[in-house]
């Protein structure tokens, strides 16, 4: 089953360079263990913009859709056998990136 591994920030600043050393690390060993499906990185909440196209015309607003001192700075997508793993191999970013993560399985 596949997991997205949130990484949530309330910091504006950068990942420190022992952040991106056990980062590089952790994805290391998400690929060598066969974890990995994909993960990235996300610019900050200024530049995003939303659309709602919902109506007659599309609406696009700057900013992100939600205000919030927490955001979505990246992102993992994981394979594992179940929540249990995903967890682990969860706490173990958590670790990595020094910040907080939320794990969702996709449906």
């Amino acid at each position: 089953m596949q997991y997205l591994v949130s990484v949530i920030d309330d910091t504006a600043g950068l990942a420190t360079r022992d952040e991106e050393a056990a980062i590089d690390a952790f994805n290391d060993r998400l690929t060598a263990e066969g974890y990995w499906v994909f993960a990235g990185g996300l610019a900050g909440p200024s530049s995003a913009t939303v659309i709602d196209n919902r109506g007659d015309e599309a609406i696009f607003t700057d900013g992100p859709f939600l205000e919030s001192k927490e955001y979505l700075a990246g992102f993992w997508i994981i394979e594992a056998a179940d929540l249990d793993v995903a967890l682990e191999l969860a706490a173990a970013g958590s670790k990595a990136c020094n910040r907080k993560v939320e794990v969702r399985p996709f449906q």
